[in-house]
């Protein structure tokens, strides 16, 4: 009587001390007589990472969002946004943004010393990319480069398309040294390639619309956020200077950058107008970037004494009705004499000679009231 047999297969799992979760893409196994998008493509999110490079989320605290940038978040607990790399489409014909495509209009648009050291940096960095995927060595200065080029050719589709960021309130950090992977994210970070994530922490405060996250590497923003403390120290020394030796020109001063100018009258204590103002330098006032805000004082107590004295008074008027806007227009109120467009326009017309007679009755009124 034959005996039964039973095959048995066994399976591994593998187990780690905390829970990682595990994106497998789908390509094909790679393979040397294959054509480029037949490639595989296996990746694993947040594995044990640590280093210089990290994706972090960005918050600013002037700026609401729904209460988060008081917490550090720029998510809700446990959310996360994935994104696909850019692609343009023209004509029918495609275009990843990957940093890797030395014909990308940006690289051909730079100077020609440039364009020629960031061609070499993307042969090298494809070069090292190809060897560790693919196993193509390649010479980064054979003439025929892209042609031996066989995954990171710039229209291998199956390759881009694949390519993904996931990001959320705590840091995605990157190895490029180790993953190759996390290279080619850098890469495409720094082209623009995608949308949530700035290519490095200036790049997200500049922009109007800042992304949640940017990529940090650790020299450029500990000199981004040394550069913005430089800024606000110079600007409470300025405070300090203008305390002891020129409490004049400090309220002058305080009148010209603070929203709210009429609450100063020469009887305010000159510690009250002090603490308003490193408060301002410090972001609590109307400007909420500590940055803008410390370079704004000092940039306002850089000028001369006559144009912030006039400056103030064109405020103060402005709210107590005695420069009134009429049809883009700014009138003085008793001789509806048009003065000028912007406030510039009006502190050259004041403090030209020849009106001097609406300058001093303008100023006369405004110091009444600053007297009381």
């Amino acid at each position: 009587m034959a005996k039964k047999t039973k095959n048995k297969k066994e399976t591994s799992v593998a187990t780690a001390p905390t829970p990682v979760e595990t994106i497998t893409e789908d390509i094909k196994v790679p393979n040397f007589e294959m054509e480029p998008e037949e490639y595989t493509m296996i990746e694993k999110w947040q594995t044990v990472k640590s280093g210089e490079v990290a994706v972090r989320p960005y918050f600013d605290r002037g700026n609401e969002n729904l209460g988060l940038e008081n917490y550090g978040m720029t998510l809700f607990d446990g959310v996360y946004h994935q994104e696909q790399l850019s692609c343009l489409e023209i004509n029918g014909v495609k275009r990843y943004i990957t940093g890797l495509n030395e014909f990308a209009p940006e690289v051909k648009g730079l100077p020609k010393e440039e364009r020629e050291a960031k061609i070499k940096e993307i042969r090298q960095a494809v070069a090292q990319l190809e060897a560790e995927l693919a196993q193509n060595i390649i010479d980064p200065e054979d003439p025929n480069f892209w042609n031996e080029v066989k995954l990171l050719r710039p229209d291998n589709d199956k390759l881009w398309s694949k390519i993904t960021i996931r990001c959320g309130n705590e840091p995605l950090y990157l190895d490029p040294a180790k993953d190759a992977y996390d290279l080619i994210k850098i890469f495409a970070i720094e082209a623009g390639g995608f949308s949530i994530v700035a290519k490095n922490l200036e790049d997200a405060r500049s922009k109007i619309r800042p992304p949640k996250f940017y990529l940090d590497k650790i020299e450029d923003s500990v000199n981004t956020r040394t550069q913005d403390a430089k800024v606000r120290n110079r600007a409470i020394a300025a405070l300090s200077n203008l305390f002891d030796s020129n409490q004049t020109k400090l309220f002058y001063i305080a009148k010209v950058v603070d929203s709210n100018s009429t609450q100063y009258i020469k009887s305010t204590p000159n510690d009250i107008i002090y603490e308003m103002m490193d408060g301002y330098i410090h972001g609590q006032g109307i400007e909420r970037d500590v940055k803008r805000a410390a370079s704004n004082f000092l940039k306002v107590s850089k000028e001369s004494l006559e144009n912030l004295k006039l400056k103030a008074i064109i405020k103060d008027a402005t709210q107590s009705k005695y420069l009134v806007d009429r049809s883009g227009w700014i009138h003085d109120s008793d001789s509806n004499m048009k003065l000028g467009k912007t406030t510039s326009e009006v502190l050259a017309y004041l403090k030209s000679p020849l009106n001097d007679e609406i300058s001093t009755n303008l100023v006369r009124k405004v110091e009444k009231m600053w007297n009381r």
